[in-house]
C-alpha cells in the first residue's frame, strides 16, 4: 500500500532588492532638488523686482484722508523730504477726534493738495509722496540766483510780522488764528492780572497766563510741533510724569494729623467727590443734546474728575482716558483751583445759616509720630490690595508724606516739597498755558468742558457741606458744616477759604486745622475716584 504524497507549498513573498530601493530614493531626491531650485528662482525674481522698483524711485503713494474732516495743520510742502514716522498733517473730525497722518515710508513730496483749515472728504487725495530707500536731502546753495530788490526785501519782512499774519489768517483762513489769537492773548493777560495783582494762586496762574501768551504769538510756533512748549507738554503732560511729581511734593507738604485725629472727616472728603460722578452724567447729557459736542464715556469720565479740584489727578486721568481733551481739562481744573476764593464762598453762605457758620469745634487730640508713619504705609497697602489702578497717584503721594514724617531723610523731603516741586510747577504751568492757543481752545467742546467743570466744582463743594449738616442732625458734638466744603482736593486753598469764611462769622472761630482733615482726605478721595474710573473704563 502506497502512502499519499503530500506536497507543502510555501508562500513566496516579494522582497525589494537594494538596487530598487536606492533607485526610488534617488527619484524623490531629484524632485526635491527641482522644487528647491524653482522656489529659489522665484524668490530671487521677487527680490529683484522689489529692489529695482525701490531703487528707481518711481513708486508714488497717494496720501488720502481717512474720514470727512477739517485740516488743522500741514507739516510738509511740495519738494520737501519726509522720513518714515514723520507727521504729514493733522485732521479733526466733526466729533472732535484728532487724526494724525504720518509717513509710512521715506521719500519726497511731489504734491500737496490741501491747506490748513480746509474741509476734506473721506478718500480725498491730500498729497503724493514718491518713496525711495535713500533720501538725499541736500540744501540749496542759491548759486546763480539774483539778489531781490530792496522793495521785495521789505515786503518779505512785512510778511513775517505778527500784524500781517493776524490779518491774513483772519480773512483768508480761520478766525481762530486771526483775531482769535488777539483774544487769547488778552485772556492770558487777564490770568496774569489775577495772579499778580489779585494774588489768586500766583504759582499756577503766572506760568499758565504767560504760556497762553507765548502760544498765541503769530508765526513763532512755540507750542507747535518742534517748539519748546510742545516738547515740555509731550515729556511732562502726555506721559503723566509732571502730575506724579507734583503729587509727591504735595505729600511732603501734607500733615495727616487732623484727619487721623478726626476720622469722620474722611467721609466729608469722600462726599465732596460727588461732583465727579454727577458731572460725568452731565457730559453724556450734553453730548446727546447739544450739536457740536461729542463726548464719549471716557471723555465724560475725564471731564468729571475736574470736580475733585485736583489738577494733577485730572491731568493723569485725562492722559490715560481722553488725550484729545487733556489740554482743555487741564485748563479748567487749574483755573478753578486758582479761583477757589471766588467760587466757594457764595456756595458756603448759600447752603449754611449764620448760626451754623459760627459753630466752634473742640480741640483736636494729639497725634503721635508712629501713627503718622504707619498711615502712608497702610494706605498704600490698601490701595495695592483693593485698587491697584490708583497706585501711581497714591504711591507718589504717600512716598512724599512718608519722607516728611519719618524724620530721617529731611534733605529728600525738602527737595520734594521745594526745589523739585516748584521746578515742575513752572513747566507744568507753561505746558498747560500752551493749550490756550486760539485754534485749540476756541471751540464749543472747550466751552462745554469749562461749564461742566464749574458745575462739578460746585456740586463737590455742596456735597461736603450737606453731609456735614446731616452729621449735625445725629451727632451730639456738632461740627461746623463749612469744613465739608474743604473736601475738594484744592490743598490748602479750600481749607484757607473755610477758615476765612468762619472768621467772618465769628472772629474767634479758627477752622483751619479742622478743615485740613477733609481737605487731605479729598486728595486721597479724588485719587481713588480716578483709580475707579481707570479700572472701569
Amino acid at each position: 500500500m502506497s502512502l499519499p504524497v503530500i506536497l507543502y507549498r510555501h508562500p513566496i513573498r516579494w522582497l525589494p532588492s537594494a538596487n530598487t530601493d536606492f533607485s526610488h530614493q534617488e527619484h524623490i531626491m531629484k524632485i526635491r532638488i527641482l522644487l528647491y531650485t524653482i522656489l529659489s528662482f522665484l524668490t530671487l525674481a521677487l527680490a529683484t523686482a522689489f529692489a529695482g522698483d525701490g531703487g528707481s524711485g518711481n513708486t508714488k503713494v497717494e496720501i488720502k484722508s481717512p474720514a470727512d474732516a477739517k485740516v488743522i495743520h500741514v507739516y510738509v510742502e511740495p519738494g520737501s523730504y519726509v522720513y518714515s514716522g514723520d507727521q504729514i498733517a493733522t485732521l479733526k473730525k466733526s466729533d472732535g477726534a484728532v487724526i494724525n497722518l504720518r509717513a509710512g515710508v521715506s521719500g519726497k513730496m511731489l504734491a500737496v493738495n490741501t491747506e490748513a483749515y480746509k474741509m476734506v472728504k473721506e478718500g480725498a487725495v491730500l498729497g503724493i509722496l514718491q518713496s525711495s530707500p535713500i533720501v538725499v536731502d541736500q540744501p540749496a546753495t542759491g548759486a546763480g540766483e539774483k539778489l531781490p530788490t530792496l522793495g521785495k526785501l521789505f515786503t518779505n519782512l512785512f510778511h513775517t510780522t505778527g500784524i500781517y499774519s493776524i490779518f491774513e489768517n483772519q480773512f483768508t483762513k480761520d478766525w481762530t488764528i486771526g483775531f482769535g489769537r488777539v483774544l487769547m492773548i488778552i485772556v492770558g493777560l487777564v490770568v496774569l492780572y489775577l495772579g499778580i495783582y489779585k494774588g489768586f494762586e500766583p504759582l499756577l496762574l503766572i506760568p499758565i497766563g504767560y504760556g497762553a501768551i507765548l502760544s498765541n504769538i503769530p508765526l513763532a510756533g512755540i507750542s507747535e510741533p518742534g517748539g519748546i512748549l510742545s516738547y515740555v507738554y509731550a515729556v511732562g503732560i502726555n506721559t503723566g510724569v509732571f502730575p506724579l511729581l507734583i503729587f509727591m511734593g504735595v505729600g511732603a507738604l501734607t500733615d495727616f494729623g487732623p484727619m487721623i485725629a478726626n476720622p469722620l472727616t474722611i467721609l466729608l472728603g469722600a462726599a465732596a467727590q460727588l461732583g465727579i460722578f454727577v458731572t460725568l452724567l452731565g457730559a453724556l447729557f450734553l453730548s446727546q443734546h447739544v450739536p457740536g459736542i461729542h463726548f464719549s464715556l471716557r471723555d465724560a469720565a475725564s471731564i468729571g474728575i475736574i470736580g475733585g479740584a485736583d489738577g494733577p489727578t485730572a491731568i493723569f486721568l485725562s492722559s490715560r482716558l481722553s488725550p484729545r481733551l487733556l489740554g482743555s481739562i487741564a485748563i479748567a481744573a487749574y483755573s478753578y483751583m486758582a479761583l477757589v476764593p471766588i467760587i466757594q464762598p457764595p456756595i458756603m453762605k448759600w447752603l449754611t445759616t449764620p448760626e451754623e457758620r459760627q459753630i466752634k469745634m473742640v480741640q483736636l487730640r494729639h497725634v503721635s509720630k508712629i501713627e503718622k508713619i504707619i498711615l502712608p504705609i497702610m494706605v498704600l497697602g490698601l490701595c495695592a490690595l483693593l485698587l491697584p489702578s490708583a497706585a501711581p497717584l497714591i504711591g507718589m503721594f504717600m512716598l512724599g508724606n512718608l519722607a516728611k514724617e519719618c524724620g530721617v531723610v529731611e534733605r529728600l523731603s525738602d527737595t520734594m516739597k521745594n526745589s523739585l516741586m516748584y521746578t515742575v510747577i513752572i513747566f507744568l504751568g507753561l505746558a498747560v498755558g500752551s493749550k490756550l492757543s486760539a485754534d485749540k481752545f476756541l471751540n464749543i467742546e472747550t466751552l462745554g468742558i469749562l461749564a461742566l467743570g464749574m458745575v462739578a466744582f460746585g456740586i463737590g463743594t455742596a456735597g461736603g457741606l450737606l453731609l456735614a449738616k446731616l452729621f449735625n442732625k445725629v451727632m451730639t458734638n456738632p461740627i461746623n458744616p463749612l469744613i465739608g466744603a474743604a473736601g475738594v482736593s484744592a490743598v490748602p486753598m479750600s481749607a484757607r477759604v473755610v477758615n476765612k469764611v468762619g472768621l467772618e462769622a465769628n472772629p474767634q472761630n479758627h477752622l483751619i486745622m479742622h478743615a485740613m482733615g477733609p481737605n487731605v482726605a479729598g486728595v486721597i478721595g479724588s485719587a481713588v475716584a480716578a483709580g475707579i474710573l481707570l479700572a472701569l473704563l
